[in-house]
């Protein structure tokens, strides 16, 4: 029996390849729109990353001058800095308090502006206002309110006798971080909040209708019912907040940024210190600039875990 060949037979008529042949024009016309897109990636995340390493991997002196390759020599006079664990510590109680508090406070303020009463549009652009103006205003604002001397906050609470004399808020140890996350959690709450109004504002009514039908009381609805609708605007939220929080610098730099010592710095003001203030050394402040990208990388690759098993739970 004869082996049937696989290849065609001479003369055999080929079937022409009738999809159409694109030239190197076409075929490089997505690179028109790409480009742009892979610059500014290239720009403002990859060389700034290299740079980063680079220089966390040289030596400087006090004059910001590169006196060469030192190594992993950086990382190691980071580590031993004293500190090190209180300012890390600072930084976990700063970010997980404020994006805790925000997101309860954002959830109730967005229920509450869901609702129809009269006024509400005043009061929707009056919560824009702490957002909108600028964090180093902000920031002077309230650090005036906490001043020991003349401060609105100690003779307020001196004229209900709350206090028996004036407390130095920002000054303090035992109350200085509290002070700056009070700051932080309110001028992070009008975003979160408009983020939780435009996700409640998304969910059909029919859906609360069919609830009530179904017998479902008011916690209940709102448990089963409106939370799991509004996962993905609060993992949004969460997300942003935690990144925003923990690139934070000008709420702790200029209430706090005279004062000796690091008692009420994060890793971000620490970063800024090492290199312009106690230090001068740009060589251990970037090292420490690494750091804060695998840390914040695991913070928010953590939540996102665990709010992907909350989902599935849910799901089942």
């Amino acid at each position: 029996m004869a082996a049937t060949s696989a290849q065609p037979r001479a003369g055999a008529l080929s079937v022409p390849d009738r999809r159409p042949h694109k030239s190197r024009r076409q075929r490089l016309a997505p690179l028109a729109w790409l480009g742009p897109s892979v610059v500014l990636i290239v720009g403002v995340v990859i060389y700034p990353a290299g740079e980063l390493i680079f220089l966390s991997l040289q030596k400087f002196n006090a004059a910001a001058e590169d006196q060469g390759f030192w190594g992993l020599n950086n990382f190691r006079d980071l580590f031993a800095e004293p500190a090190l664990l209180h300012v890390f510590s600072n930084t976990v109680v700063w970010v997980a308090v404020i994006v805790a508090c925000t997101v309860l406070v954002s959830l109730a303020l967005a229920q509450f502006l869901d609702k129809d009463f009269f006024g509400r549009r005043i009061v929707r652009l009056a919560l824009l206002v702490p957002w909108a103006s600028s964090l180093v205003m902000t920031s002077i604002v309230w650090n005036y309110i906490f001043n020991y001397y003349y401060g609105y906050l100690n003779r307020f609470l001196l004229d209900l006798h709350v206090i028996s004399k004036p407390v130095a808020w920002t000054e303090d140890p035992s109350t200085v971080l509290w002070s700056l996350i009070a700051v932080g959690i309110i001028v992070s709450v009008p975003f979160t909040t408009y983020v939780f109004l435009a996700g409640l504002q998304s969910i059909p009514g029919d859906v609360h209708e069919a609830a009530a039908i179904d017998g479902a009381g008011r916690w209940q609805a709102y448990r089963r019912v409106t939370l799991p609708l509004l996962r993905p605007a609060i993992t949004i939220a969460a997300i942003l907040n935690i990144i925003y929080v923990f690139n934070s610098f000008p709420i702790i730099w200029v209430m706090t940024g005279n004062q000796p010592g690091s008692q009420a710095d994060t890793t971000i003001t620490f970063m800024y210190k090492i290199a312009f203030h106690t230090n001068l050394d740009i060589g251990e402040a970037s090292a420490l600039g690494i750091i804060n990208v695998l840390f914040i990388l695991i913070i928010v690759g953590i939540y996102l875990r665990f709010a992907g098993l909350g989902q599935q739970a849910n799901d089942v």
